[in-house]
């Protein structure tokens, strides 16, 4: 079937807005097979009639459509004033005209980047959903994207929002994992980090031993005496453990979600 999932349309109380899954997707084998997908039909295709993308409203491109207006249909016969045939992008130049004397819900090619040429043909197409007032005034109800004869809805700053939180969230877990094993204590000498990985205990208990001598062995000084900077070294450290053991029992770094209450 022309569906990429299982995924069904949403009912909502806002006529202007269909509430879908960010991960569901239209695509019609046939209609791609038998026309293709170049730029002067790509709105024909959005507006498949199977498209659970599509406002099930009347809009302004379906009235042009019966009229006999389309991108296609002005490249071949042109206006008017322009006779036919017209280039592609005076065809889709008109065809924006026609809809901006129309109000309602209407769906709008957009133009590619700047950096890029205009061409007939294209992998990627944005189309435009908008709720238009005047022929100035549009408000834009929801963009969506067509690679490789896909159908997409573009994602909400919401779901942008939580996919860049939940990486964010996952790095600081992997972090504080790895400084949770670097973190060592010695009731003489206090924290300190170890960042040598080693393989076996007895290894890490001289390294530690041996630090403990050269340190006697440079100062001088008693086990439990400390300078200034070693203390406040300490007070640091001891801040860090504590967030260290915070975030391991925060749920959202343990388990990658916050528990319900």
């Amino acid at each position: 079937g022309p569906f990429r999932n299982k995924t069904r349309p949403a009912t909502t109380t806002n006529q202007h807005i269909t509430t879908m899954s960010d991960t569901a997707s239209f695509v019609d084998p046939v209609f791609l097979s038998r026309f293709g997908l170049p730029r002067m039909n790509v709105l024909d295709y959005f507006l498949h009639p199977l498209n659970p993308f599509r406002t099930k409203g009347k809009t302004t491109n379906e009235l042009l459509t019966q009229q006999g207006i389309s991108i296609g249909t002005l490249m071949a016969q042109g206006t008017g004033v322009k006779p036919g045939p017209i280039p592609l992008s005076s065809a889709e130049h008109e065809y924006s005209m026609s809809l901006s004397r129309h109000t309602g819900e209407q769906y709008e090619l957009m133009l590619p980047p700047p950096s890029e040429p205009f061409q007939p043909h294209s992998n990627l197409y944005t189309i435009r959903h908008v709720l238009r007032t005047n022929p100035t005034t549009v408000k834009v109800l929801g963009i969506y994207y067509i690679l490789e004869g896909v159908i997409y809805k573009a994602p909400c700053v919401r779901s942008l929002m939580k996919a860049n939180v939940t990486r964010t969230v996952e790095g600081l877990a992997e972090a504080c994992n790895a400084l949770s094993a670097c973190a060592r204590y010695d009731p003489s000498t206090g924290y300190l980090w170890d960042f040598d990985v080693k393989d076996e205990e007895d290894d890490d208990k001289y390294c530690r031993h041996k630090w403990k001598r050269q340190r006697r062995v440079l100062d001088n000084r008693r086990p439990g005496e400390y300078s200034a900077e070693e203390e406040e070294g300490i007070r640091a450290s001891e801040a860090v453990d504590n967030i260290l053991l915070r975030l391991s029992k925060c749920p959202i770094v343990v388990y990658g979600k916050s528990v319900p209450k």
